[in-house]
């Protein structure tokens, strides 16, 4: 089938990148001619390069590291234009897509109303696009709570959906309560279609450090544990002041290899988390309210709760979680969702 997976594939964010590079990449080893809906609007698309500039707002960016974010923008640009795609067409008149056979959106926060610049845009809804099938695969709410609801015009749309699938229980409780469905809780793709694992290299040198805007009490105890068994913390795409180095440039293609590599990972990012999972890197994730839905099921249904820490989190808990490898039982659950995810995939797509 001709199949067009509408995302954010644009973002310069490591998780945004892979999850979109992923899910076409596993698509198109199922058979399928699968490429990237490349979309375009000029608000989102400012929105976006303000951010990567300036990701830690309110603290502003340094002169000296104005450079390093410019470097790690193109790069991400390089990286986008490298993946399948189609022509490119404005997101607010999506009938002027490129026919697909199918169109699977999803696998991030498409539906998130409280998204800063995608949020409300009716294509992530599945409006106008000109499909033969509608499909979401991993989509989620993100921030927006069940307790909120939907508006019937927003659950009218997402009733037209030939099949759903979600990737958190936040937004599966949604889609039930506005549409009467029981959608298919499913992988994100990093997981399902994952990434190979890097060439062989030296691995355990480093502590990967992956997001910003970290609370005191997390990075007292991550650093407490780091210089204890005189482990480095590197900062991966952000700057982190507290860290020993920060790899702010590096490039998308690049970023499996920091985490594989790692002796642990220390994140406050839900795909910080995923690609932990992936490679199989014992773990710590700082929760926030933003990503706080998609982190506690993540976890949860892969029986990886005790990795999420918050200011009651003991030091040596810390050590506990970094210091051992993931629990057997995680590898066991990722494969049974992976069979499930694939199996919605194979039905939805015919």
């Amino acid at each position: 089938m001709k199949v067009g997976v509408l995302t954010f594939h644009r973002c310069i964010n490591y998780g945004s990148y892979w999850q979109a590079r992923c899910l076409v990449e596993g698509l198109r080893g199922m058979g399928h001619d699968a490429r990237l809906l490349d979309h375009d609007d000029v608000t989102a698309r400012r929105a976006e390069w303000r951010n990567a500039f300036q990701p830690r707002l309110p603290v502003r960016t340094t002169r000296n590291d104005i450079a390093g974010y410019g470097a790690k923008a193109r790069r991400f640009l390089a990286a986008f234009d490298a993946l399948p795609q189609t022509p490119r067409f404005d997101l607010n008149e999506p009938w002027r897509a490129e026919p697909q056979d199918a169109i699977v959106i999803g696998s991030d926060e498409v539906w998130n109303f409280s998204h800063p610049w995608y949020g409300w845009k009716p294509a992530f809804f599945g409006d106008f696009l000109p499909a033969g099938r509608r499909i979401a695969y991993a989509a989620s709410f993100g921030s927006h709570d069940a307790a909120r609801g939907i508006h019937p015009d927003w659950a009218a749309k997402l009733a037209r959906f030939d099949a759903i699938s979600v990737r958190d229980a936040n937004s599966r409780e949604l889609v039930q309560a506005s549409t009467g469905r029981d959608p298919t809780v499913v992988l994100d793709p990093v997981l399902q279609f994952p990434p190979a694992e890097p060439e062989a290299g030296a691995r355990g040198g480093h502590v990967a450090v992956y997001g910003h805007g970290f609370p005191d009490w997390f990075v007292g105890n991550v650093r407490a544990w780091a210089s204890q068994r005189g482990l480095r913390l590197v900062s991966i795409g952000y700057r982190n002041d507290w860290a020993d180095e920060s790899v702010i440039d590096l490039a998308p293609e690049a970023f499996p290899a920091q985490i594989a590599g790692a002796a642990a990972v220390t994140t406050n990012f839900f795909h910080g988390c995923v690609f932990a999972l992936r490679f199989g890197r014992p773990f710590v994730c700082a929760v926030s309210d933003y990503r706080r839905n998609k982190l506690r099921d993540l976890t949860d249904k892969l029986g990886a709760a005790r990795h999420l820490v918050d200011a009651t989190t003991e030091a040596g808990d810390y050590s506990a979680l970094l210091d051992a490898p993931l629990d057997l039982e995680i590898a066991g659950r990722i494969a049974q969702l992976r069979e499930q995810s694939g199996a919605f995939l194979a039905t939805a797509l015919g």
